[in-house]
């Protein structure tokens, strides 16, 4: 698996899923700008485990940012997350576990998080189950050096249950383009992140 673009100091395999989730996560919470472009068309690609579904994810990835512009990207963001009333896509746990906004899956997720000491950024509008959010909590659980039984706990009860398969919408969305790849990136790395964590036992 190679390094993504936003690599930090920390070494190891740790740093790389880390940076991964950061990765993901900054490309759900606001429309890529051109640092985030240049980043992934610099991202070095050439160490990625040959011949497996998530290098060819991570090079379809990069590759779709070599075209990129920051204003088709935020008129594709918009479309996707956004629109007029709504998007196409609604990227919260609840929605897609229960069918309802701000159901027992956010509930459950808070005092999760609780526990764990985090606590809602003042003005953050989004609620703790978006995608964005979830994605940046393992990150910090990662770079934190949390333990493999609380990384694993969190992603089997708040991302496994619905994370992939909004990716893979996000992949077969009508409106996405460039989010075509980052939504085959993001299920291959949910697939990879569910089968490293039931490993490490």
């Amino acid at each position: 698996m190679s390094n993504p673009p936003e690599a930090e100091t920390a070494p190891g395999e740790d740093a790389i899923r880390g940076n991964t989730y950061a990765l993901l996560a900054a490309l759900l919470a606001s429309p890529p700008d051109q640092c985030v472009i240049d980043r992934l068309r610099g991202a070095d690609v050439g160490r990625a485990e040959a011949g497996t579904p998530f290098e060819g994810a991570w090079r379809a990835l990069h590759e779709a940012a070599e075209t990129a512009t920051p204003a088709e990207l935020d008129d594709e963001y918009h479309s996707l997350f956004i629109g007029l009333g709504r998007g196409e896509l609604i990227p919260y746990g609840s929605w897609y576990i229960t069918g309802f906004m701000m159901d027992q899956p956010l509930a459950e997720l808070r005092a999760d998080l609780a526990r764990l000491g985090f606590e809602r950024r003042e003005k953050v509008f989004e609620t703790e189950d978006h995608a964005c959010a979830q994605l940046e909590i393992m990150a910090m659980l990662i770079g934190g050096g949390e333990s493999l039984t609380e990384q694993r706990r969190l992603f089997a009860r708040h991302l496994q249950p619905w994370m992939r398969i909004f990716f893979r919408d996000l992949r077969d969305a009508r409106s996405a383009a460039f989010y075509r790849a980052v939504g085959e990136f993001g299920e291959q790395f949910m697939e990879f992140e569910q089968q490293y964590l039931t490993m490490l036992r």
